[in-house]
């Protein structure tokens, strides 16, 4: 037992630091100094200023490139997302099948799909059904795009025109014969004809008919 005593403070005698220990720095060394560094002349302070108007010098000679909007426009990339447009088939019937996956893929929930089921008297899209009532909220909208990804016929795609402006809150709700497109000429042509009405048997023809 008082060998292992012994060893202890044995142990603890060599773990306690010296009472003085010894210094780093000599008595005779003094503290070392800044290191010297050149002073700046006029000729280095003039070329820095070249060098930092280098750019605006070499900006004022190049062509402009402003944009006098709104006389110009500045033209969009093939993959932007602006307003939404309901499309149609070269035969007048609107694309949309009031399937409603554009409503349930939007994410903030803006869109307002109410189906409507097509007749042999009323026919106004190829399939099925169809959109009685197709609204956007556009002050909800993020153009993400998720609406045009997710219709199986391509019926709503977003369009470049990003100019949405309006005056109030209403106007923003963007119906379906707002978003719709106008029917191709020959079909509006061909309905205008159905819509006049037939001329009396026996009537003068009108001059210059």
């Amino acid at each position: 037992m008082e060998e292992d005593d012994a060893g202890r403070a044995k142990d603890a005698a060599e773990e306690e630091p010296p009472e003085h220990p010894t210094p780093l720095r000599g008595a005779s060394e003094g503290v070392p100094g800044y290191p010297k560094e050149k002073t700046p002349g006029v000729a280095s302070d003039i070329a820095a200023l070249l060098g930092g108007l280098k750019t605006t010098l070499t900006q004022s000679f190049s062509p402009m490139v402003t944009t006098m909007y709104p006389e110009d426009k500045s033209p969009r990339s093939e993959r932007y997302r602006g307003r939404h447009y309901l499309r149609r088939y070269d035969n007048g019937l609107e694309r949309c099948i009031g399937c409603e996956l554009c409503a349930a893929a939007c994410p903030v929930g803006c869109i307002l799909v109410i189906a409507a089921e097509n007749t042999p008297e009323k026919r106004v899209s190829p399939g099925e059904r169809y959109a009685k009532t197709y609204e956007i909220n556009m002050l909800r909208c993020i153009f993400c795009g998720y609406c045009e990804d997710a219709c199986p016929v391509q019926a709503i795609v977003l369009g470049p025109e990003y100019e949405l402006s309006d005056t109030s809150r209403e106007k923003f709700i963007y119906t379906k014969e707002r978003l719709l497109e106008p029917l191709p000429p020959d079909v509006q042509a061909r309905l205008d004809a159905k819509a006049k009405p037939p001329a009396a048997p026996g009537a003068a023809p009108k001059a210059g008919a």
